[in-house]
C-alpha cells in the first residue's frame, strides 16, 4: 500500500508518500480502507516536532474515514463492507481519560496515523459513520466534531438559552456554532475577516464581531450581551486570548479550553473567575464513546461539517499548507 510518512525535514518536505505492507488485523481488529482524511492544527505541532526528529517517520494525521475491508480473530463488532471513523486515541474507549492513554493518539510520536490507504485498528476504535453523510464529511469528526462535543456538551452542559463564544471559523469552532444552535443557543462569532462572519451568519450565528475593528472584543462582548457575557466560550487562542476570554464570561459560565493557536503558555488573571463563580474545563478530544455520542447527535439533526477545500491524496502536503495559511472556512479534507 500506500503511506506518508514524517521526515525530518520542515514545511511541505516533512512528509513524503512511499510504499509500506499492508497490515494485517489481529484478534479483535479491523483493517480499514482509508476514503478520506482531515487535517487539525495539532497536525502542524506534529509536523513541527518531525523537523525536530520527534517523530521517527510516523505515519501523519489522526482523523479518518473509510470502510472496514477485513476483520480479525474474535473481531465481532464489525462486518466487512461498514462505514466506520477512526477515534483520536487508539486505547481511549469509555470512561474518564487516563495519561496512559495519551500515547495512543493517532498520528503521534508514539502511535502511526491514518494518511495511509489501510489501517488496522481494534474493532472498539472505529466508530459508524451517521449514514448521511460522505466519507469526506465523516473524516472532519474524529478531532474537530468530538473537541466540540466533548468539551461544550458532555462536560459543560450547553444547552438551551445559553450563549456560546467561538473564537475564529475553523474546524472546531464552526462544530460548536453548529451544535449551538441544534440546541437552541445563541453563538457569537469572532474573526478577523469579514466575509467569513457572514458566513458564520449564515449558519446561525446571532452576534459577529471582527476583532481587528474590535480588539477590545472582551468588551464587545459585555456590550452584544448587556453585560451578562457568554455562558460559554471555546477557547481557542492560547495566550494571546485567555485574559480576554475570562473577560468575557458570564457569572457561573464555563470556558472550555482546547486550543494553543497563539501559544502554550497563557498567564491569565483569574480572580474574576473566582468572583464570577466560573469554570474552566481542560481537555483533549474525546473518547470512542464521546465520538459515538456526537455522531448520534449530527445523525439526529442531519448536520453536514463545513468542508474548506478538499485534495487528492498525492497532495497532502498542499492540504497541510492550507490549514497553516490561516484562510480557511472550516475543515480541509484530503481524498
Amino acid at each position: 500500500m500506500k503511506a506518508y510518512r514524517y521526515t525530518n525535514a520542515s514545511g511541505a518536505g516533512a512528509i513524503t508518500l512511499g510504499e509500506a505492507n499492508l497490515p494485517e488485523p489481529g484478534p479483535g481488529e479491523v483493517r480499514v480502507r482509508i476514503e478520506a482524511t482531515s487535517v487539525n492544527s495539532r497536525d502542524l505541532l506534529m509536523l513541527a516536532a518531525a523537523g525536530r526528529g520527534e517523530m521517527k517517520e510516523r505515519i501523519p494525521l489522526s482523523d479518518g474515514a473509510g470502510v472496514v475491508e477485513a476483520v480479525g480473530a474474535g473481531a465481532r463488532r464489525w462486518a466487512v463492507g461498514s462505514r466506520v471513523t477512526t477515534s483520536f486515541f487508539r486505547d481511549w474507549i469509555a470512561g474518564p481519560f487516563r495519561t496512559s492513554y495519551a500515547k495512543s493518539s493517532l498520528g503521534g510520536i508514539v502511535t502511526d496515523g491514518v494518511l495511509a490507504e489501510y489501517v488496522v485498528l481494534p474493532e472498539a476504535a472505529v466508530v459508524a459513520i451517521p449514514e448521511h453523510l460522505s466519507f469526506a464529511e465523516a473524516a472532519c469528526l474524529p478531532c474537530a466534531a468530538l473537541t466540540a462535543w466533548n468539551g461544550l456538551v458532555a462536560r459543560a452542559g450547553l444547552k438551551a438559552g445559553d450563549t456560546l463564544l467561538v473564537q475564529g471559523t475553523g474546524g472546531v469552532a464552526l462544530f460548536g456554532l453548529q451544535f449551538a444552535v441544534a440546541l437552541g443557543a445563541e453563538a457569537i462569532v469572532l474573526s478577523s475577516s469579514d466575509d467569513k462572519l457572514a458566513r458564520a451568519k449564515a449558519m446561525g450565528a446571532s452576534m459577529l464581531i471582527n476583532y481587528r475593528e474590535r480588539p477590545d472584543w472582551d468588551a464587545a462582548v459585555m456590550e452584544a450581551t448587556a453585560g451578562r457575557g457568554a455562558s460559554h466560550i471555546l477557547e481557542l487562542g492560547g495566550q494571546d486570548t485567555y485574559d480576554r476570554s475570562v473577560r468575557s464570561v458570564a457569572t457561573g459560565g464555563t470556558i472550555v479550553q482546547v486550543g494553543v493557536l497563539s501559544g502554550f503558555d497563557p498567564t491569565p488573571h483569574l480572580r474574576r473567575l473566582m468572583w464570577e463563580n466560573a469554570s474552566i474545563v481542560g481537555l483533549t478530544v474525546g473518547s470512542a464513546d464521546h465520538l459515538a455520542a456526537v455522531s448520534k447527535f449530527i445523525a439526529e439533526h442531519a448536520l453536514h461539517p463545513v468542508i474548506d477545500s478538499t485534495f487528492a491524496f498525492d497532495e497532502a502536503p498542499q492540504a497541510l499548507e492550507r490549514l497553516r495559511s490561516g484562510a480557511h472556512f472550516g475543515k480541509v479534507v484530503i481524498g
